[in-house]
């Protein structure tokens, strides 16, 4: 497009000036036909010519000679320049990309070269400080079975049981007895131990732009610890850290009903998740009732566990005076093995909206025998008073 006004704007400056040098030239029509003969005409810094310059097209060549002819011949002169400035360009893309091709795995190498080199020295150092024997309060150094064998070996052996005891360390309780023994008479030992998670159960996590993070305590919260403490021995065992459960529990605990807390170091970590161990609770597992939100936590023993549903927050929420209820008829009935009780509601969606249907169908139940057995009281009365009278009367006869 640009090509074409530019043809445009020449054949008008080409018109002008030729019209006007035949008109000074006085010859008139005859100088009109002497320009249009001539092959060639002067304009300011342009020569235009009659001829087809080279590289011109076959279709610009048969436009013939005049100045029409001309000004096409220019258009297409324009257009092949163009084309061979775009080959041009096209060819030198092609070398550059032939070239960066060219860099790239060079690049790579050397950039493996210097992540390889890296991760040596990383490693030589890491070896290097694990591997060292230990060292006394004095800095002397502390013999271990590894002092015979060769200095390498003894670092890297070193350097091998160190990183084995910390994956031990978090994989597996702190201790295999995690709560001190029962206690004695004259003290009082409650004959059942509640192990409850904290996150989720007793507390939710909220966050907002205002107030950041904050923990909401569930309704009935109160309630639970105040009935369930002279029955149970309340035993907060959750997943999150010490640092961040402490002052947390202080908050939903100012009377001090939660006897033990543990964290998640004293749990077991299994497949992703942080089981709660029973077998290293040091208690009779009979007796115990685990409460969480997630089944996982209690995998180990599953018909010691009763799992919630996860509270979301909703201030409506009656789900802890149920289970107050429901731990308390447990105790109040002297269960002797809390599991055979659990299992029945193992499978349960909801297991303490199953326990409220069968109790509701319970007291129907006995409500039900007792009007029967009133009834048949009532019979009897009946039948009694009726031989009562009935008796007198024969004997006067």
């Amino acid at each position: 497009m640009a090509a074409v006004v530019a043809a445009a704007r020449v054949l008008s400056e080409a018109v002008l000036t030729g019209g006007l040098r035949a008109l000074l030239g006085g010859g008139g029509g005859a100088g009109c036909r002497r320009w249009k003969r001539d092959g060639a005409w002067a304009l300011p810094g342009r020569t235009w010519s009659s001829g087809a310059p080279p590289g011109v097209p076959p279709q610009a060549k048969a436009a013939g000679p005049g100045l029409t002819g001309a000004v096409l011949r220019e258009v297409a002169q324009q257009q092949q320049q163009q084309k061979s400035t775009g080959e041009e360009d096209g060819k030198g893309s092609d070398e550059q990309q032939e070239k960066t091709k060219k860099q790239n795995p060079a690049y790579t190498k050397r950039l493996l070269q210097i992540v390889g080199l890296l991760g040596a020295g990383n490693g030589i150092a890491i070896i290097y400080i694990f591997g060292r024997n230990s060292v006394d309060e004095n800095g002397a150094k502390i013999p271990d079975e590894f002092d015979d064998d060769v200095v390498i070996v003894q670092q890297l052996r070193r350097s091998y049981k160190y990183f084995k005891d910390y994956s031990q360390m978090i994989m597996e309780p702190t201790s295999p007895k995690l709560l001190p023994d029962p206690l004695k008479e004259p003290y009082y030992q409650p004959p059942y131990t509640l192990v409850i998670e904290l996150t989720d159960v007793l507390l939710h996590p909220e966050w907002s732009l205002v107030t950041g993070w904050r923990f909401k305590k569930r309704p009935g919260i109160d309630n639970l610890f105040q009935q369930l403490a002279p029955l149970y021995e309340i035993v907060i065992f959750t997943s999150e850290t010490g640092m961040t459960a402490f002052p947390l529990i202080d908050s939903v605990d100012p009377h001090g009903f939660i006897s033990y807390r543990l964290f998640r170091d004293a749990t077991r970590y299994m497949d992703g998740h942080h089981v709660k161990d029973i077998s290293c609770l040091n208690r009779d597992p009979a007796k115990v009732v685990v409460v969480d939100c997630k089944k996982e936590a209690f995998r180990l023993q599953p018909f010691n566990g009763l799992a919630l549903k996860k509270w979301d927050g909703n201030s409506d929420d009656r789900t802890l005076f149920d289970l107050s209820a429901f731990l308390k008829t447990i105790a109040m009935s002297g269960v002797e093995d809390v599991r055979s009780v659990l299992e029945n509601y193992s499978l349960e969606e909801d297991p303490l909206e199953a326990f409220k249907r069968r109790q509701s169908q319970l007291e129907q139940e006995e409500q039900q025998r007792l009007s029967d057995l009133t009834q048949h009281k009532k019979q009897q009365l009946f039948l009694g008073s009726l031989a009562s009278r009935l008796w007198p009367r024969s004997k006067q006869q």
